[in-house]
């Protein structure tokens, strides 16, 4: 947050409270007064849209209020969190995002309809979930060497499934091609759920996918882990090496999803939400439906969150740069 709009929101916050600006305490004291729409940046059927509807539902009850889901996919989010980036700042459209949406899509896309920093303000951080790297058992490979070593065999290379162009998942796709000098072909779709359809159909043969959209898969023999990019063992997949350990180096990913509001939403608002967003993460019922999708619930406070997003886009932009990743600007 700016100084100055920290200025404004205590002042504007003293002035209710002193009642100089008795319509402003009015409408944050009232809110929400009607259904509040939580946009979601990826297809149905995927991890996200899952983690958002269990939210909608149980934030629907503190509230007093409907939380609708809504899906905006689309050029790795930026559809659905510009949507919202435009939304009146009123607190009643809000977007669930992946990390990649806020701190890579800065430095990926040449031309943006908002600036992810300055047209979105966070209100809260859901968890942290794990990507893991497939295979479908006809490609005939057990571990992340093999698909390397085939994808170099194949003239038209092997192809990979994501959640789409400029995602979490195609971006550590890419920088492991490059790492690697694999022969791996991106096919993007419009959310994980769609691609694991996908990959269980044999209609493509490798993908980055969410751990836990797949994890039933695993353990029935119809999809092969070849490795996950974090940078230590998953607790959901303790038997599937780290890329460090397959002999892949240099990176390592843990996507988070997050809420996002439009900048200059009332701070009483925020604050609300991350407060009530926070206590819901707590209760073991959230907190372990959302570890059997393979999100670990992280409730943090508002600067904790925003401290954790600068870091990150400071990280990522060199990152990325030097593996020359870039958007279709056009």
């Amino acid at each position: 947050m700016t100084a100055s709009r920290r200025h404004f929101v205590s002042s504007a916050a003293s002035l209710a409270a002193a009642g100089w600006v008795p319509g402003l305490a009015r409408a944050q004291a009232a809110w929400p007064a009607k259904p509040v729409h939580l946009h979601v940046t990826f297809a149905p059927g995927g991890v996200t849209d899952a983690a958002g509807r269990l939210l909608a539902e149980h934030l629907t009850r503190r509230f007093g209020q409907t939380v609708v889901v809504e899906n905006r996919p689309g050029a790795a989010g930026n559809i659905g969190a510009g949507f919202v980036a435009k939304s009146e700042p009123d607190g009643y459209n809000l977007v669930l995002v992946l990390e990649g949406t806020i701190v890579f899509n800065p430095h990926l896309y040449d031309k943006m309809t908002y600036d992810p920093v300055k047209d979105l303000v966070p209100v809260g951080k859901v968890g942290d979930s794990t990507i893991v790297f497939v295979a479908h058992p006809s490609v005939g490979v057990k571990n992340l060497q093999e698909a390397i070593a085939l994808s170099r065999t194949r003239s038209g290379g092997l192809s990979y499934a994501t959640a789409g162009a400029m995602t979490i998942t195609h971006i550590v796709g890419e920088m492991m091609k490059q790492r690697t000098n694999a022969n791996f072909v991106h096919v993007p779709y419009r959310g994980g759920g769609p691609a694991v359809s996908d990959l269980l159909a044999g209609h493509v043969p490798l993908g980055f996918v969410s751990a836990a959209s797949v994890h039933q898969h695993l353990r029935s023999g119809k999809l092969i882990a070849l490795g996950v990019p974090s940078a230590r063992r998953s607790p959901t997949l303790p038997d599937v090496p780290t890329f460090e350990e397959a002999g892949v180096t240099g990176f390592a990913a843990n996507p988070w999803a997050g809420i996002f509001a439009p900048a200059r939403t009332p701070q009483a608002v925020v604050e609300r939400f991350n407060s009530e967003l926070n206590a819901l993460l707590s209760t073991p019922e959230v907190r372990d439906r959302l570890a059997g999708m393979g999100i670990t619930a992280t409730p943090i406070r508002l600067d904790q969150f925003a401290a954790e997003i600068r870091r990150e886009l400071d990280a990522y932009g060199p990152m990325l740069k030097q593996a020359n990743i870039r958007a279709d600007s056009s």
